[in-house]
């Protein structure tokens, strides 16, 4: 729903790979994947960020946060595939 119930289900869990987007209440993908990125436990994880923000400055702002790949909505089924293929291999 957010980025601090995606923190709550990530507590004590095995988590391989994040989808995130960008825009959410109560705590921000910014703010997620700053969490993730400054936690010991997960900031291995790749972390696909999916957002309706396609500018230029919101796609280097995230991949300075320490996003491995970047999807702007709407997307296709074939371009998501791409994107975690490229960042899972």
């Amino acid at each position: 729903e957010n980025g601090q119930d995606a923190i709550e289900k990530m507590a004590g869990r095995d988590i391989h790979f994040i989808l995130t987007d960008w825009n959410m209440p109560e705590l921000n993908g910014e703010e997620f994947v700053k969490f993730v990125r400054n936690d010991a436990n997960y900031k291995d994880i790749p972390i696909l960020m999916i957002t309706t923000r396609g500018m230029k400055d919101d796609v280097i702002k995230a991949v300075s946060l320490g996003v491995n790949g970047y999807v702007v909505k709407p997307f296709t089924v074939e371009i998501l595939d791409k994107k975690i293929k490229n960042i899972l291999t």
